[in-house]
């Protein structure tokens, strides 16, 4: 095992077989869904947002936290906890989670982990780890299946083609060489990657520059296609940061 990672995990490849299954017949049904920090990448607030049929403005307000760690280059987002002792997702149930059909990723690739890093050539390199916790009794559950089979069947593949992208800014070569982002760069991030309906508002009304002429798959963005705002997004931090 790999002495660097947190106890409970260990290192897991694409293809070697486990066991698990969670459905409301494992005795511990939900108990994952308590006593966590659950971060929430752009696409998680895309999909949630959208599900609630919410602004996107509206969702950050009455969802998430927004944390600002002097030791972190970029601001996290974490879910709001409900305050009922045990720090229960705002969006549990006793018969599982509601928003279930765009759930987070972290909640869907549960109890894999998987670590994305942008390769020199352009192209993401993945660790997966398994999270073996000892109060989940999924693991106690017939279904046997990989990684790769069982990111495909929670949907996961969708979640990590626009989470991805966000490497480009994330692991961008000029951090690593010091660059830092002031607050008003950090507030644009918010916006650009959490905010798209406010972002999309900014673009629209011109008080967003961006390099033109836009591809038709921006122009789609610009006109209602979120995922392809976020992309967008990514490209204009990206201009604003580093030219």
């Amino acid at each position: 095992m790999d002495d660097r990672l947190p106890r409970h995990f260990r290192p897991l490849t694409g293809t070697e077989p486990f066991s698990f299954a969670c459905h409301p017949g494992v005795p511990c049904f939900t108990e994952c869904c308590r006593e966590l920090d659950l971060a929430l990448t752009p696409y998680d607030v895309l999909r949630l947002k959208n599900h609630l049929r919410m602004h996107s403005a509206t969702f950050l307000e009455r969802y998430v936290i927004i944390e600002h760690d002097p030791q972190m280059v970029f601001p996290v987002c974490y879910l709001t906890m409900v305050d009922d002792g045990r720090a229960s997702c705002v969006f549990v149930r006793p018969r599982g989670c509601s928003v279930y059909a765009d759930r987070p990723g972290a909640c869907r690739a549960y109890p894999l982990g998987r670590g994305a890093a942008r390769r020199p050539d352009g192209t993401i390199g993945e660790q997966l780890v398994l999270v073996r916790e000892p109060h989940c009794r999924g693991f106690d559950e017939p279904d046997r299946q990989d990684a790769r089979q069982y990111f495909a069947d929670q949907g996961l593949d969708d979640y990590n083609r626009y989470n991805d992208p966000v490497t480009r800014l994330l692991q961008h070569p000029r951090i690593r060489q010091g660059f830092r982002p002031d607050r008003q760069q950090l507030d644009r991030y918010i916006l650009a990657l959490y905010n798209l309906d406010g972002f999309r508002r900014e673009m629209s009304e011109g008080r967003i520059a961006l390099q033109r002429p836009l591809t038709p798959a921006e122009l789609q963005g610009l006109a209602g296609d979120d995922r392809q705002l976020l992309l967008l997004a990514i490209r204009w931090l990206l201009q604003d940061y580093f030219g």
